[in-house]
């Protein structure tokens, strides 16, 4: 698997077992170094709510590859295309919605296949027991003449 911002088996980097890029590893100074930011430039943008790493249970900052690869865009973003830090928090909370409606549509479309799925074979079913339902029926003609009976 392959971590964001090229991180990841082919960098020489291999996931701990049980972890994935979202999992909170790296101390400041490691993910400062990652990212090539300083580490007091990453407590500036986790108080302006960029980039929000996991805590440890005393508090620390822990950093994930995904948090890494944000930070690269976000000194992107800012150096490159000369974006501010809040052009840069609206994009960033854009492109989290997006990725939001991405899944919950993907979500959608599997409970709408599903339902189409079960309602095609309930139909199956259905046109299936009409088969054993179903008795042949002589086709006769008869003539019956009813006479009533006159009271007078």
């Amino acid at each position: 698997m392959t971590g964001p911002g090229g991180l990841g088996p082919e960098m020489g980097f291999a996931f701990p077992p049980g972890s994935n890029e979202d999992t909170p590893m790296f101390v400041i100074s490691v993910a400062a170094q990652l990212s090539g930011l300083h580490a007091q430039t990453l407590r500036s943008y986790d108080r302006l709510g960029l980039v929000s790493p996991g805590r440890t249970a005393a508090g620390g900052r822990r950093y994930s590859l995904r948090d890494i690869a944000l930070l690269r865009e976000v000194q992107r973003l800012s150096q490159e295309e000369g974006v501010n830090l809040a052009g840069i928090k609206r994009i960033i909370d854009l492109e989290n919605q997006v990725d939001a409606l991405q899944a919950k549509v993907t979500e959608l479309t599997e409970e709408v296949a599903a339902a189409y799925a079960a309602a095609e074979s309930a139909a199956a079913q259905i046109h299936a027991s009409y088969r054993r339902d179903l008795v042949p029926l002589r086709q006769e003609t008869a003539l019956v003449v009813w006479k009533p009976n006159r009271k007078r």
